[in-house]
């Protein structure tokens, strides 16, 4: 296969290299920023896959993406420096071997009860142009079952951080299924998020993937965890909530 030829700026390269947070002979994690696609982003700038070429070896083979966080997510984001090492991973992601972990602020005030399951099927609905999830039947047509655990780390009658750990990876889950419980995340204006917290605008979705626990193609397994971004740590001090120890 051919691969595309993608020409960085010294600049750009040095981002991409100052977002690693793991990197060994099979691995490299990187702590995406909110604000960049993944991959296809429909704006005129380099992809963190496109950005992958900062790593590329000298055939112009460069790490492959294992999974994708929306635009406006940050976190932890899974590559392979291998093709061996890629199809380890996507096997052990589609056998649900990948534990995600997410911190979201939600609103208004936390949910009920404080920790608990989400067990609501979904479905894709396009709308013009964009795509939707909506919660549904387990016998609507093109139903998926969905599992998200929560817990509440911190919460008051505003707003509340809570720890998301989804069993299933459909789109939007994690977004939808707050939604469906009336704790939208904040920030998610498709999804009915607040946008202003304490008097203070809410300039983006407020979902972070902290950690990432998969088995290591050499063998046992790997924890990886992103720290806060600085947006969420300063909506948590305008809103009152403690952030969580690092």
């Amino acid at each position: 296969m051919r691969i595309k030829s993608i020409i960085l700026s010294p600049e750009e390269i040095a981002f991409a290299r100052s977002l690693v947070i793991f990197e060994d002979d099979d691995i490299l994690a990187l702590n995406k920023p909110p604000g960049l696609s993944s991959q296809g982003g429909r704006i005129a700038a380099h992809t963190l896959d496109e950005l992958l070429a900062a790593f590329a070896k000298k055939s112009g083979s460069r790490p492959r993406l294992i999974h994708r966080l929306d635009r406006d997510t940050s976190g932890v984001i899974l590559t392979a420096k291998s093709q061996p090492a890629a199809a380890f991973l996507g096997k052990a992601m589609m056998g649900r071997r990948i534990k995600k972990t997410y911190l979201a602020i939600v609103a208004p005030g936390g949910p009920e009860p404080r920790n608990g399951a989400i067990e609501v099927a979904l479905r894709r609905v396009d709308e013009g142009r964009q795509a939707y999830v909506r919660v549904c039947d387990d016998a609507d047509p093109g139903a998926r079952s969905a599992s998200t655990r929560y817990r509440t780390l911190a919460a008051n009658d505003v707003a509340a951080l809570v720890e998301l750990a989804p069993r299933t990876g459909r789109m939007h889950q994690l977004r939808v299924h707050l939604s469906s419980i009336g704790r939208p995340i904040a920030g998610d204006a498709r999804y009915g998020g607040a946008l202003v917290l304490a008097g203070r605008p809410v300039a983006r979705l407020l979902l972070h993937a902290a950690a990432l626990s998969f088995p290591h193609p050499a063998g046992g397994d790997r924890r990886v965890e992103a720290p806060l971004p600085a947006d969420i740590v300063g909506m948590l001090a305008s809103v009152g909530l403690a952030a969580p120890p690092r």
